[in-house]
């Protein structure tokens, strides 16, 4: 786990090879057909050599969320412990990693009144609207949530049906892994580096064909779509693709925008996950196959 363009991926499928594993994608935008580029999924040589689960298994016109992942997680974990390999977790979605690891208690839903709340409160037209709502309604949750429209109407939803913050009912289901962890990892850069590498990531991504991408995506209905309109870039791509800003802006505000978000991943990881050991990047991948070694000696050699 870490933030994006730590290095994650890449990581994990050296380690995969290595170690005989599977990887199971944390990325809760990597799920989606069509982009690609923009959320640097593995490319189909590196998804030849080692399987990836939960990778390209959504239209974009499908919602995601914490609940229906965790099954998947669940079911691809069990899949590849049934063939004698290794499940490798890995992503920066944080939410979903702790869920799949400690669980989530199920909180209310009931679909007639989310449709109604996706109706008046889900169009990112109407996102100004709902942030005032749950600003007075739920100041809590607005707080934790004022820049993602799905987490916000989740929490409206929820506080709709028992009047009470989502904050106070989600509570983690046991204070006990779910799963026997053979390690936990938390990838650590120094700042300024991380920042470069998100610089020079935006530029690489820009000039092998993230604009077009983003076109054909947004011509698909990726702005209204329930989930997937949350992929970092995208939307900025549309306002040069509009025509409203220049192509130096455009860069400068993605890559802003992702050192934004890999900030909070920082702080998310820091504080959720305990139990994962802090590793300075860049890794001696050799090191790192020694301590898993010292934890298992039975691990294959490959």
């Amino acid at each position: 786990m870490g933030p994006t363009a730590s290095g994650k991926s890449s990581l994990a499928l050296d380690l995969a090879k290595r170690l005989g594993g599977e990887i199971v994608s944390a990325d809760s935008m990597q799920a989606y057909r069509g982009l690609d580029i923009g959320t640097a999924k593995p490319n189909q040589e590196e998804r030849s050599a080692i399987p990836h689960h939960l990778i390209d298994i959504m239209d974009i016109s499908e919602p995601l969320d914490v609940f229906r992942y965790v099954s998947l997680a669940e079911t691809a974990i069990n899949e590849i412990s049934s063939r004698g390999r290794l499940p490798v977790i890995v992503g920066g979605s944080g939410l979903y990693i702790r869920s799949l690891l400690y669980g989530l208690d199920p909180l209310p839903a009931q679909p007639a009144l989310r449709a109604n709340l996706e109706e008046q409160y889900g169009k990112p037209e109407t996102f100004e609207a709902l942030k005032k709502l749950m600003a007075e309604k739920d100041p809590a949750d607005f707080a934790r949530w004022q820049k993602d429209q799905r987490k916000l109407l989740r929490a409206l939803e929820v506080f709709s049906l028992t009047g009470k913050p989502i904050t106070e009912l989600q509570t983690i289901a046991s204070p006990k892994l779910r799963y026997p962890l053979l390690a936990a990892w938390r990838l650590e850069w120094p700042r300024e580096e991380l920042k470069e590498r998100i610089r020079l990531r935006t530029e690489q991504m820009l000039g092998v064909g993230w604009i077009e991408e983003a076109r054909q995506a947004l011509s698909r209905g990726l702005a209204k779509a329930p989930s997937a309109w949350q992929a970092l870039g995208y939307g900025i791509i549309g306002e040069f693709l509009d025509g409203k800003i220049s192509r130096e802006k455009m860069c400068e505000l993605i890559s802003t925008a992702t050192w934004q978000f890999a900030r909070r991943q920082i702080t998310w990881f820091s504080h959720k996950h305990p139990e994962a050991e802090t590793i300075l990047m860049p890794a001696d991948l050799d090191a790192l196959q020694e301590k898993l070694s010292r934890k298992a000696p039975a691990l294959p050699e490959h």
